[in-house]
């Protein structure tokens, strides 16, 4: 079953949203050379609760801190880290979500660290293209899987654009969103559109593409969380959660004017 949301039940998940923007916007500010993951994670972890919310991530299955912070060929999951500083030329995915009122908030962005190489950049754009192009897609009467199409089609175009053929991770990808952090249905980042089930006003999914420069494969680490490029190339990642109306796609962890 997908949940479905009444229009009061997605104001609130707004709200949740809102309080996710504002902390990545916090984070982003501190994100610099010198900077720890640790550092990182301190402020998320004060800012969703000085909203009067709750971090998502922390105690889910045991993840230990308010955030991922997955740095260069890190994909996902990465745990911050006192130890781990921030240098210049580094880009690291920001995985952050917060639960306020019993509604999730979940988004990600990718940030560049002092001055990066213009491959790093492209790949973080390509990325986040790659997500816009998924919410656009998102429309009452249209398939899951759509989306999946409009995400994979967007970052082949980049790919082609940039020169490269940027890897897609398939082991991992999007997910409803809304009493539960992971609900149904699991959203692919590539595959063929009118599959899956029908979408409707009311669900709320969290698109979320991550693309490397080199291969798709993938490893996890041994502290069970993290993970990795198996080739050692860089990753991104860029996450909104979106509810489905029936004037469009409401993205409920930015801003309005984004």
């Amino acid at each position: 079953m997908i949940e479905l949301k009444s229009p009061g039940e997605l104001q609130a998940m707004r709200a949740a949203g809102l309080v996710v923007w504002r902390t990545l916007t916090a984070v982003r500010e501190i994100a610099k050379p010198g900077a720890t993951t640790a550092d990182l994670d301190e402020l998320a972890e004060q800012t969703i609760r000085d909203a009067g919310a709750v971090p998502s991530f922390k105690g889910y299955h045991g993840f230990p801190a308010s955030i991922c912070a997955s740095v260069n060929e890190q994909i996902v999951h990465g745990i911050p880290s006192k130890t781990r500083a921030l240098n210049e030329g580094d880009i690291i995915s920001v995985d952050c979500g917060a639960i306020l009122d019993g509604w999730h908030g979940d988004s990600a962005v990718t940030l560049a660290i002092g001055e990066v190489s213009k491959a790093d950049l492209a790949l973080s754009a390509a990325t986040e293209a790659a997500m816009w192009a998924g919410i656009a897609a998102v429309s009452s009467g249209r398939r899951l899987t759509d989306i999946s199409h409009a995400v994979q089609t967007a970052a082949e175009k980049a790919g082609r654009e940039d020169g490269i053929e940027y890897g897609m991770i398939v082991e991992y990808g999007g997910h409803g969103i809304g009493r539960q952090m992971h609900m149904d249905p699991f959203l692919p980042n590539l595959g063929k559109p009118g599959k899956g089930p029908r979408l409707k006003a009311g669900m709320a999914l969290a698109i979320e593409p991550m693309l490397t420069g080199g291969g798709g494969e993938t490893v996890e680490l041994d502290d069970g969380w993290t993970v990795v490029t198996a080739d050692g190339s860089r990753a991104a990642h860029w996450e909104h959660t979106v509810a489905i109306t029936d004037d469009g796609p409401w993205v409920l962890t930015a801003p309005e004017d984004a």
